[in-house]
């Protein structure tokens, strides 16, 4: 909620979190990402630094035009001004004045260390500098929020000088002074320590920034609300220089689910997983599957002893139903899986296998079947479509069959200083007719793809909307060297959902042969193709 009054949820993915390794976000991201936030009920979304980056000026006067929010205020991030000059006069205030931004947050140095070895100025002169700032954007205006950089650093260090900077910014009109573990390296119970501390010593209204270099940045952060603070600063996915920020759905879905309080609009945080994946797809970071709350693992059952639990109750081995959060519960099957594993993986598939006459003998069999391929190199934790064709060949007996396969070959041409050309040849029987097709790639799987999608489209003209997206492959006997047996998982698409096969053999085309014959046959399946 955005109001002076209530709790700040403030997400800084747009800057803070841009600082990240490999992440790099144009004006158009910035502005798509911006909408996502405000559709998961963020109260304010830093937008960027405007003046000292010209993407971020763009991207200001775009979002004044472009954004319709709805939840969020968009603050701007900048400095105060520089020393010995007039806040009136600075360029960088300027550019926050003419932003539109109705909030500025600015960074100042609370380290007494920083401001001279830093900012090359006397401990009086920052705190004049903090107070010209504050003091003239509010009279144009604009709320302000101040970030105190290396605060807590800063306090050990000198607490009386860390403390004028923050009661400098709020008698100058600042409304949140926000203390910045900027370096990550703090633990909660200081973080609470000192929070109390400040809000007995200032007065302020007193919010939180933290970095997650000690693994800690999420419980530093409840830490400093269970001491006081209102305003929460963090990133969503975690984003952020070295280790990243605070994930913030981690944070308000702790505040919301186990700590019963309030702090985005009602019914926002069951879009929290949906909107987390969509801004890594535009990010093109992949989501981490492990990220709590929202993880695709994050609600995956593996081990056969939870599956068999779950099957009686659900919570026995969940912390929290994942509907809250807009995820799911999942069943892995793996060597690891049991009778109970099998069945729900099953039922979660639309197999109703332990409800048929033989259905004893059956999970039996399914589950042996599954440890045996497992000990041979085959993953199925990750590969529902493998698993699935698995099932229908031993519910129905068969799997699918769309074509037959005659034979496959692979060429691969390399010349001196030209780049190597794979060229691949199927013979196959589909649609009642014997096809040769030839298809030429930058790989040699490349080429089978090409090759085999083109065989198979001239009597299924669906395969057309088929794409590969993804490609994994592992070594799994190291010790044979290039004579080891080779997994490979491919992830398909056709435009409107995506999915996972394997293939293992003892070199990586035989394998991603595999993969890619039952990523077509699952696709025709989910098609409605009726097999030949």
């Amino acid at each position: 909620m955005s109001t002076t009054d209530g709790f700040h949820v403030y997400d800084t993915t747009l800057r803070d979190g841009a600082q990240q390794e490999g992440l790099n976000l144009n004006v158009a991201d910035k502005l798509s990402i911006a909408r996502q936030l405000d559709d998961l009920g963020v109260g304010y979304i830093e937008g960027g630094w405007p003046g000292a980056n010209p993407r971020d000026t763009e991207f200001f006067r775009r979002a004044a035009e472009e954004l319709d929010l709805r939840h969020a205020t968009l603050a701007a991030f900048g400095s105060t001004r520089r020393p010995g000059v007039a806040a009136a006069d600075d360029p960088l205030v300027a550019a926050l004045r003419d932003s539109g931004a109705s909030v500025v947050t600015l960074v100042a140095k609370s380290h007494d260390r920083h401001v001279e070895l830093a900012l090359r100025t006397t401990l009086a002169e920052n705190l004049a500098m903090v107070r010209d700032t504050v003091s003239h954007l509010c009279a144009e205006g604009q709320r302000v929020f101040l970030d105190a950089e290396h605060f807590f650093d800063g306090y050990r260090a000198n607490p009386d000088y860390a403390l004028d900077v923050l009661c400098t910014a709020a008698e100058a009109g600042a409304e949140v002074v926000a203390l910045c573990d900027t370096n990550g390296g703090m633990l909660p119970d200081r973080v609470g320590d000192v929070v109390s501390e400040v809000l007995v010593a200032t007065g302020a209204r007193v919010g939180i920034h933290c970095h997650n270099d000690t693994g800690c940045a999420v419980a530093n952060t409840l830490a400093a609300v269970d001491a006081g603070a209102t305003h929460v600063q963090g990133t969503l996915n975690g984003y952020g220089e070295r280790t990243g920020n605070a994930d913030l759905v981690a944070v308000v879905a702790n505040l919301e689910l186990k700590l019963d309080r309030q702090v985005l609009p009602q019914g926002r945080l069951r879009e929290a997983t949906r909107i987390a994946h969509a801004v890594a797809e535009v990010t093109n970071v992949p989501p981490a599957s492990r990220q709590p709350y929202v993880g695709v693992s994050a609600f995956a059952h593996k081990a056969g002893l939870h599956a068999s639990a779950i099957k009686v109750d659900p919570f026995l081995y969940q912390h929290m139903d994942p509907a809250l959060v807009g995820n799911d519960m999942r069943l892995l099957v793996s060597d690891m899986a049991g009778r109970a594993s099998i069945e729900l993986k099953g039922a979660e598939l639309g197999f109703d296998l332990a409800g048929r006459p033989d259905g004893k003998e059956l999970v039996g069999r399914i589950t042996a079947r599954v440890k045996e391929l497992e000990a041979r190199g085959y993953t199925f934790e990750a590969a529902d479509a493998s698993f699935e064709l698995l099932l229908l060949e031993e519910v129905e007996g068969a799997r699918p069959s769309y074509f037959s396969v005659e034979s496959w070959r692979v060429i691969t041409d390399s010349t001196p200083g030209d780049e190597a050309l794979s060229e691949a040849t199927i013979k196959l029987l589909a649609g009642g007719a014997r096809i040769i097709t030839t298809g030429e790639g930058n790989g040699p799987v490349n080429a089978l793809d090409h090759a085999l999608r083109e065989a198979i489209g001239q009597a299924y003209p669906e395969v057309a909307k088929f794409e590969l997206i993804d490609y994994k492959v592992r070594i799994l006997d190291q010790g044979h060297g290039t004579d080891a047996i080779t997994r490979v998982l491919i992830e398909t698409t056709d435009g409107e959902r995506s999915w996972v096969t394997v293939g293992v053999g003892h070199n990586v085309i035989e394998a991603s042969w595999g993969a890619l014959v039952d990523a077509v046959t699952y696709g025709l399946r989910r098609n409605g193709q009726q097999p030949a």
